[in-house]
């Protein structure tokens, strides 16, 4: 398999993702963006293994697929907490828009 293909996806996932944080406003929309560019980087590190697999007989065997099984770990974390931070967000604004929280004072729940 040529590796380049594989390359080139990831690099447009990841900008997609980074452009998706960097317009949107919306909480969901943002923690989407977020998965996408782990996905970009699990991309990454596979085809990147099964490159350096194929060229190299003495590397470790799997580890693109045993680091991006930390990352899939990592977006579900990354994935709870997001959405219970969006959860608090809209009970206690009624709103999901990351441009109207404030961020010069902290409320105590009301």
């Amino acid at each position: 398999m040529h590796p380049v293909l594989p390359f080139v996806t990831a690099a447009l996932l990841f900008g997609l993702g980074v452009a998706g944080v960097l317009r949107r406003r919306h909480a969901i929309l943002l923690l989407m963006a977020v998965e996408l560019m782990l996905n970009a980087v699990n991309l990454l590190l596979i085809t990147a293994d099964v490159t350096v697999r194929a060229t190299l007989a003495a590397a470790t065997p799997y580890a693109g697929q045993v680091l991006a099984l930390f990352v899939v770990v990592l977006a579900a974390a990354e994935v709870g907490v997001g959405l219970a931070i969006v959860l608090r967000l809209y009970r206690l604004r009624a709103t999901v828009a990351v441009d109207d929280v404030p961020l010069d004072r902290v409320e105590a729940g009301r």
